[in-house]
């Protein structure tokens, strides 16, 4: 056994005691926050920012979208994003072209941006 399988040997005994943490990867989430003004968009940038784990906020207030780049939990950007005071949920919308009906009745979104229709789950039954 040489130097290198001693030292091995001898860190493998030392972090038994220790519990290595698991990694988080690094998570695109997307909101849909409601935002009217340049505030309302500056409030909900500096609170995700200052999220532990966030990588970068991206923001366009047009679709009232909010892409968080990040090592944090999807449920915990959301609601860092709803204690701002803002109306915020998980992006709702596809792209129309991922959907094998998108026109039909509970898909088919008024208030979807161009190109995006509401996201269905297939097992749900239509209402």
């Amino acid at each position: 056994m040489g130097v290198g399988g001693t030292l091995e040997y001898i860190s493998e005994l030392m972090s038994i005691g220790h519990k290595q943490k698991k990694r988080k990867q690094l998570q695109t989430v997307d909101l849909k926050v409601r935002m009217d003004c340049d505030g309302c968009e500056l409030k909900v940038k500096k609170a995700l920012s200052s999220l532990t784990g966030v990588k970068s906020v991206e923001i366009n207030r047009k679709q009232q979208k909010v892409s968080v780049s990040c090592y944090a939990d999807a449920n915990k950007v959301l609601k860092k994003a709803k204690s701002t005071g803002k109306k915020a949920e998980i992006w709702p919308y596809v792209p129309y072209n991922l959907v094998a009906q998108p026109y039909a009745a509970q898909a088919y979104d008024k208030k979807a941006p161009p190109g995006y229709v509401r996201c269905q789950k297939s097992g749900e039954p239509n209402q």
